[in-house]
């Protein structure tokens, strides 16, 4: 996804101008959103209608659907939380914003007045014709990026989000230079930045115990797009001094602090809900007899050294999810053996 904003001051036709582009974008095949940002109340609906009356009565949130579908919110949101849920809508190619002049996405300014870092071109909304909507439509094809947090290059690299956009905007860097993300994460409203190992391994971890469930009993023939929404809830952490062994085919896997922080937090949520033990200071988890169908593997558990039983589902979960989780480490030799210990 790729956004740009059309900034200036008022009655320098930035309306005018965010349809065209939208109109350009549109007739090249893409799939485009559009935001709107106004100083003034904006009301998507007209007073004494049925979905008026609700926001009357007090619904903070209010949603129409007919031949179209509409959102009427009380709140005025933050524009990267509104980007965010725009990724769960559809799968956007490009969003076109029109003004939000505060914001650190490259921006088309219809006023000189309102230049900036982030500029990347100054047009006469007036009196730009064809030719020059589709040279800016091809600037924002070259200098459009997603939002700033989720930007990653090369993880031994760039890994900040306002480095490499101004890369982008720069001309040094496009968005197909980027690393892939898999998977966003939004908490308490905030998007948290994924590198490529991180939302690989998130999104392993998600498939790993989606394909334990029964997916057509829910109407699912084949797993496309997910989310996920964890409520509001007081989440336990991880003690700082916790830290994993991992061995693979019985010889030690080194792992880096960065990738023994996720395997230690992840392995300790796993056995925090199944809720063995109250105070759980050891866990060892081994999977044996690995070959292409992991159903057949072996899977014993161990907290503070006692033996816990686990059911044929439970054990399915944790051998898919650990898997995923050292298969997303990238490991060279074939996997038959797989035994983790944290400690702390």
């Amino acid at each position: 996804m790729k956004i740009v904003s059309i900034v200036g001051k008022k009655n320098t036709g930035k309306t005018s101008l965010t349809v065209k582009i939208i109109e350009e974008l549109t007739k090249r095949g893409h799939n485009v959103a559009s935001v709107k940002h106004s100083h003034h109340s904006i009301e998507m609906d007209k007073e004494n209608t049925d979905t008026w009356k609700h926001k009357q009565a007090g619904a903070n949130l209010v949603v129409g659907v007919g031949s179209t579908t509409f959102f009427n919110a009380r709140k005025e949101h933050d524009l990267n939380r509104i980007l965010y849920l725009l990724k769960h809508f559809d799968e956007f190619d490009y969003v076109i914003i029109e003004g939000y002049k505060s914001y650190n996405y490259p921006k088309i300014i219809t006023s000189p007045n309102v230049k900036d870092e982030y500029t990347i071109a100054e047009v006469d909304s007036f009196a730009i014709d064809e030719k020059g909507i589709s040279e800016l439509a091809d600037l924002i094809e070259q200098k459009g990026h997603d939002i700033v947090d989720t930007l990653f290059a090369n993880n031994c690299g760039y890994n900040d989000g306002e480095i490499i956009a101004s890369q982008i905007r720069q001309g040094n860097l496009s968005s197909e230079d980027l690393d892939k993300t898999n998977s966003y994460l939004s908490i308490d409203g905030k998007v948290v930045g994924l590198n490529r190992f991180v939302s690989d391994y998130i999104k392993q971890n998600l498939i790993g115990i989606i394909n334990t469930l029964n997916l057509k009993d829910f109407g699912v023939e084949n797993i496309g797009k997910i989310e996920v929404v964890i409520p509001n809830q007081n989440t336990p952490q991880t003690p700082s001094n916790a830290k994993s062994t991992v061995y693979i085919n019985d010889k030690i896997l080194e792992i880096n602090n960065f990738t023994n922080n996720i395997i230690t937090n992840s392995v300790k949520a796993m056995i925090r809900s199944i809720k063995t033990e109250a105070d759980v200071e050891l866990i060892e988890i081994e999977i044996t007899d690995i070959d292409e169908n992991l159903e057949n593997s072996q899977i014993s558990l161990k907290t503070n050294s006692h033996n816990v039983e686990i059911n044929k589902f439970t054990q399915g979960i944790l051998k898919e999810t650990i898997y995923a989780l050292i298969n997303s480490l990238k490991v060279d030799e074939k996997i038959n053996e797989i035994k983790i210990e944290v400690e702390g």
